[in-house]
């Protein structure tokens, strides 16, 4: 089928930013029907590129062409609200702005009172505004930067059926997979200041890229040993990550069929309180907890009669609308707040961790130094003395950031180190309120591998199904009732509960079909031979990485020898690169042999 030719276009695209270029020589086109997921890690560049789509940044280089009469309209990430006295008078702000009752008709269906005063609206409400004023401008290019931040899971799938219907292009940021694999048909993909284009939607992306990462592994294999390992050791270390994640996925599984094992008709875990079973013991016991607001007629309960139990080790998901009592909840199994009737006992040795939707820890003028290691060089993490540098390459950041102010770096780089400085704090209880927003996709799946990773207890509010359907154990669903459903799994596990009897599953069209099932057939002698010696040598990895790291906590190597310093550094990285590879295809091979029988 011949592709409709495009509406709007970039010839050469180049922009300087300082000291570098972001862009350069970068070519796309949008045809009129265009339905664009846009991925790339956080700094790439995503949002840039969308302000210069819209036109509201100028490039340095390159042609701007697009066809006359279109109009593209930007929903952007961050809406700022100053000067506006209420949310109405925001989405009526523009030149082009829509007819009252046209945004009326928009907000109606999206919740939000536009008459309520911009000042004091909430992250939901601003960005509930923003969607109506974006929409309503009856666009033939729409540009969305993270539109599901701050929206509950009845907004999210009520935006996805207007998408859905929608006559124009659009391209969209995200870090919600669900979101992107249901609406999605092409991909962008900005990786290194270059662009690359699929004419597959996201929930195919995962596997162009593994194929692009390959090939550009066999090319590098062309190269300097020392030059691959420094250029493409992250790529290698993003696939091994997929390929780990998706055994954790198998023994995630595994704890959710055990924890429904101990789960009763009501939710209440079959064990007794005071345990000393390290691996049962009960951290927090909830028994016909109850917690309402307001009075007479006007009272409503938010909580009523929940009684659960969390073990050591639950991964806790939080569900429901905005208003439904998620924040209420949270603060009940935390012991911030104490219910009206029934009790919520905690551990005595419950010691907390919340990172919180409102990132009140990141002072735009702090260092990375700073705020990791309070201006030094060495960061305690969960008791291991670590060099700053190092630990910034774990959570996917360059070292050269380590003097960067928080108020140059992106809205996902500023949430990604907030998780690295509280990730390192020694604790056996995490909170995630909203950990996902601004998040990239890599990133999550390195969160995704913390969370399993974690020793402790950990809940999590989120809106991210895809998100809870990869981490959780226990998924608490509020309706707003009072009601809370305590179901053995993740937000899919969820919403088959609350779907009726015989009614049909949202359509994923824009899934790929699943691929079918190649014959099974023995190893080869070689695949036989990597199966049984790669354990050896992940082992032996591991040592070496241990063993480079212990000469690390050396204070005064980095100014003593920072030569050596640095040759340790990437040799760490390496053998790191090599674990994952090896990790990788140890993985692959684990499954040809399950398939095998």
């Amino acid at each position: 089928m011949a592709m409709a030719a495009p509406i709007l276009s970039f010839e050469d695209l180049g922009l300087n930013q300082g000291p570098r270029w972001l862009f350069r020589q970068l070519n796309l086109h949008i045809g009129p029907r265009d339905r664009l997921a846009l991925i790339g890690r956080n700094g790439a560049g995503k949002t840039t590129l969308l302000k210069l789509i819209a036109g509201s940044v100028q490039s340095d280089e390159g042609r701007r062409t697009i066809v006359p009469g279109t109009k593209v309209v930007l929903l952007e990430q961050d809406p700022d609200l100053a000067g506006h006295a209420t949310l109405r008078d925001y989405v009526l702000s523009e030149p082009d702005a829509p007819e009252h009752y046209e945004a009326e008709a928009i907000a109606d269906q999206l919740g939000i009172d536009l008459a309520r005063e911009a000042s004091s609206a909430s992250g939901g409400e601003r960005r509930r505004a923003a969607i109506v004023r974006a929409l309503a401008r009856n666009p033939q290019v729409l540009l969305l930067d993270e539109p599901t931040n701050h929206l509950d899971i009845a907004a999210i799938e009520w935006l996805e059926d207007w998408l859905g219907r929608f006559g124009g292009a659009f391209i969209v940021i995200s870090h919600d997979r669900t979101f992107l694999t249901r609406l999605t048909k092409q991909t962008l993909w900005l990786d290194r200041g270059s662009i690359r284009r699929a004419e597959i939607g996201f929930g195919g992306f995962e596997a162009w890229t593994d194929q692009v990462m390959a090939e550009e592994e066999r090319a590098a294999q062309k190269l300097d040993a020392r030059l691959k390992i420094e250029e493409h050791w992250l790529q290698r270390g993003v696939t091994g990550r997929r390929r780990r994640n998706q055994g954790r996925l198998t023994k995630l599984k595994e704890m959710r069929a055990e924890r429904a094992g101990m789960t009763g008709p009501q939710g209440v875990a079959n064990l007794v309180t005071g345990s000393d079973d390290s691996k049962t013991k009960v951290v927090i016991d909830a028994e016909h907890a109850t917690k309402a607001y307001g009075a007479g007629d006007d009272q409503r309960t938010i909580i009523r009669d929940l009684s659960l139990r969390v073990t050591r080790g639950d991964r806790i998901g939080i569900v429901g609308r905005n208003g439904a009592g998620k924040t209420t909840l949270l603060r009940m199994l935390t012991g911030d707040l104490q219910p009206d009737s029934g009790r919520v006992k905690l551990a005595k040795t419950l010691d907390g961790v919340v990172i919180d939707q409102q990132r009140s820890l990141m002072a735009p003028g702090k260092t990375v130094r700073e705020v990791l290691a309070d201006g030094g060089d060495w960061i305690d993490v969960l008791g291991v003395r670590k060099h700053v540098r190092g630990y910034l390459q774990e959570f996917l950041f360059d070292p050269d950031l380590i003097e960067a102010k928080v108020g140059t770096l992106s809205g996902g780089e500023r949430s990604r180190l907030l998780l690295a400085r509280e990730f390192a704090r020694p604790s056996n209880l995490l909170v995630l309120d909203e950990p996902t927003n601004d998040l990239d996709l890599e990133t999550l799946d390195l969160l995704q591998e913390v969370i399993s990773d974690y020793d402790g207890t950990v809940l999590i509010v989120s809106h991210d199904r895809d998100f809870l359907d990869r981490t959780v154990t226990v998924t608490l669903g509020l309706d707003g009732s009072g009601t809370v459903d305590v179901v053995a799994g993740g937000y899919e596990d969820w919403e088959r509960r609350r779907r009726p009897a015989g009614a049909a599953k949202r359509s994923s069209a824009a899934k790929p079909p699943a691929p079918v099932a190649a014959p099974a057939r023995k190893l080869t002698y070689k695949d036989q031979r990597d199966y049984d010696q790669l354990p050896v040598r992940i082992e032996a990895l591991d040592a070496a990485i241990a063993r480079d790291e212990a000469q690390l906590t050396d204070a005064s190597l980095f100014t003593r020898d920072p030569a050596g310093f640095d040759r340790l550094m990437k040799g760490i990285a390496a053998a790191r690169a090599e674990k994952d590879a090896a990790e990788g295809r140890w993985m692959k091979l684990a499954e040809q042999m399950e398939a095998l029988g």
